[in-house]
């Protein structure tokens, strides 16, 4: 019998240290109108970041930047040619051998 008694404690202070350890359920909290606002202005704002990201990554993709820096550099080299040549008959114009 007194096994019994102790068992039956031991039971009983076991279901009640147990209940102790239960983890309580975690209720989703309703969000309320700003919260809302908030994580759709985040929501688009995270996207317009990823496409204007994509559109970066294309564009180095086709190389535009060396493209243009060439373009620059035959332009200038032209410009400079022609504008030498220019310069030249102008002076040739205006100080005529005498």
């Amino acid at each position: 019998m007194n096994k019994l008694l102790v068992i039956t404690v031991l039971v009983a202070l076991l279901a009640l240290s147990a209940e102790s350890f239960r983890v309580t359920r975690q209720t989703e909290e309703e969000q309320g109108t700003l919260s809302k606002i908030t994580d759709t202005v985040k929501s688009y704002y995270d996207e317009a970041i990823n496409t204007a990201s994509g559109y970066l990554d294309s564009i180095r993709g086709l190389k535009l930047e060396e493209k243009a820096k060439n373009l620059y550099t035959d332009t200038t080299t032209v410009v400079s040619t022609y504008a030498g040549i220019v310069q030249d008959q102008l002076y040739h114009i205006f100080y005529q051998q005498q």
